[in-house]
């Protein structure tokens, strides 16, 4: 079930480039989002998660749904209070992947509409801390690794700056002066 998410804060993005989890695994993309509980985006998530479980697993739904609700390993979407990173306290957080198989997730913001996507020189403008709308695909999962609600990442529109975790704003080459190139003279 296809979700759009309005003005959410991402966290972890990994999207230029498919990354393995701690050096195993499939190659995925991947993003976080925060946003906080009680919001019309924890409603619509809870409503598509009950709905996608309850549509895979019928009158086994609820059981499972009680198993996997706010745990972090079973369910995309738990409290960011299970957590010790920046910007999750108090907030809700949906975490999202796509193979790379899938190709890359759709990355916009560039544009005066900023439905444009990014150019090479316009990726810094998505970092953790900044503010995006994103589309993911809520589903149900039931294979060898278990029963659980997952989302996939399809997409991320640059909404707006906000504070970066951790590591400082992202660097512009607004930041430097131009230098002159030297005289032909002063090279000799």
């Amino acid at each position: 079930m296809i979700v759009k998410l309005n003005n959410v804060r991402l966290a972890f993005p990994e999207i230029w480039e498919a990354t393995q989890f701690q050096g195993t695994g499939p190659f995925t993309y991947k993003a976080a989002f925060l946003f906080p509980p009680g919001s019309a985006e924890h409603k619509t998530l809870t409503a598509a998660i009950d709905e996608v479980m309850t549509e895979k697993f019928k009158t086994k739904a609820k059981a499972i749904i009680a198993d996997t609700k706010d745990n972090s390993q079973k369910c995309c979407l738990y409290s960011g209070d299970s957590k010790t990173y920046d910007g999750y306290e108090g907030m809700m957080v949906l975490s999202s992947v796509r193979r790379q198989e899938d190709g890359m997730p759709l990355i916009l913001g560039g544009g005066p509409d900023r439905k444009s996507p990014l150019s090479e020189k316009e990726r810094g403008m998505i970092y953790g801390g900044c503010y995006v709308n994103a589309s993911v695909d809520i589903w149900a999962q039931d294979n060898k690794f278990g029963k659980a609600a997952r989302a996939q990442l399809r997409g991320i529109q640059f909404l707006r700056d906000g504070d970066s975790f951790g590591a400082g704003v992202p660097v512009s080459e607004d930041e430097f002066d131009s230098i002159e190139a030297p005289a032909e003279d002063d090279l000799a």
